[in-house]
């Protein structure tokens, strides 16, 4: 089970941290990966980080911006948003795949198996 928390209305050019917290198997057995669905649009790929950490990567339109992080001992991944601007405004959601890092395909939403509930960002301008 998964739990995204931390969203909210925020002005443009400020920063925002979402966190996920999981439950049920070992969370270190899992990838972890953020997407979000802006309005009216499909889900779309955020960030995704591999289960020690050592692997991430960033959809194009966040890298520089967005840093993904976990703690396994907290049982936590985080999404840190920086300059954020109105075109981040979306559900933001985490997600846990359990078949293992596959950095060509951890953009793809059809590989994380678990997804929690989102939670709404809103930048106004």
């Amino acid at each position: 089970q998964l739990q995204a928390s931390g969203g909210g209305v925020v002005q443009a050019g400020t920063s925002l941290t979402l966190s996920c917290a999981a439950s049920g198997r070992p969370f270190e057995s899992f990838v972890m990966g953020w997407f979000r669905q802006p309005p009216g649009k499909d889900r779309e790929f955020v960030a995704a980080i591999s289960n020690a950490g050592g692997n991430i990567i960033y959809a194009d339109y966040v890298r520089g911006r967005f840093t993904i992080s976990r703690d396994n001992g907290q049982i936590r991944v985080y999404l840190h948003m920086n300059n954020l601007g109105p075109e981040d405004t979306a559900v933001y959601y985490c997600a846990a795949d359990g078949s293992g890092w596959n950095r060509s395909r951890q953009g793809n939403y059809e590989k994380y198996t678990y997804w929690g509930q989102g939670t709404l960002v809103t930048v106004s301008s």
